[in-house]
């Protein structure tokens, strides 16, 4: 799965890279180290151009009568995405990119959960694969929400954690996003595992709480703290 991601970069190289068109409330960025369900993050949507909208994580269907649901539906797996009710509606028209450039997974070891920075040095960015609703509350209050996609985790990542999220290249990034153009089924054949070279260490286990976000979030856990988390 994905429960928490990173977004590092500067807003100049992310619109350079994912040649994005429009960044709506540009002024409220900031890198994140740190980034959480229920947090809200730029996420990239194609109608006729690209644009970069703030959404929150935890997709809430617009049929819902409570938001909260969304906390349940971070994640949404890429083989039964027709399945569920939640996601059926939503692929045709309703894809996005989730832009990061890493996230964290926990590896159980016993009793322990031992976290560690997924990320590809030589790539910059991770664009995942997401999905994304629009729902009014009942004080007609609109909220933009988002769900990340994961599939079976590459063979690296497979001692970590089993899932891991739909990470886009240069080609299966802009036929995601084109709506228009790429059916649905030929939409799902772009969620596969990430073939390219993904680098992992473990971290602090200060990513444990949402609250720290800050730099040390994503550095190798020093000798010391990992000798201890073990």
């Amino acid at each position: 799965m994905c429960g928490r991601k990173t977004l590092t970069k500067n807003m100049q190289s992310i619109i350079e890279e994912l040649a994005i068109d429009e960044w709506e409330n540009s002024e409220d960025y900031s890198p994140s180290y740190n980034i959480a369900p229920g947090q809200t993050s730029p996420i990239v949507i194609q109608k006729d151009q690209r644009i970069v909208k703030k959404m929150k994580w935890g997709l809430v269907p617009s049929w819902s009568k409570d938001e909260t649901i969304g906390y349940k539906m971070i994640n949404a797996r890429s083989e039964t995405l027709t399945e569920k009710p939640s996601y059926q509606g939503l692929i045709s028209k309703h894809r996005c990119v989730v832009i990061s450039d890493g996230y964290y997974e926990w590896k159980r070891e016993g009793k322990r959960r031992i976290p560690y920075y997924i990320f590809a040095p030589e790539k910059g960015l991770i664009p995942m694969a997401g999905l994304w609703s629009s729902w009014t509350g009942p004080e007609g209050n609109t909220v933009n929400t988002y769900t990340v996609i994961t599939t079976e985790a590459k063979t690296t990542i497979r001692t970590i954690h089993h899932r891991m999220p739909v990470i886009l290249n240069e080609d299966t990034y802009p036929n995601w996003l084109n709506t228009e153009n790429v059916s649905v089924s030929d939409a799902l054949f772009l969620l596969q595992p990430y073939a390219g070279n993904l680098t992992t260490h473990p971290v602090s286990t200060l990513v444990n709480s949402p609250k720290n976000n800050l730099p040390v979030c994503t550095q190798p856990a020093d000798n010391r703290e990992t000798l201890e988390m073990f």
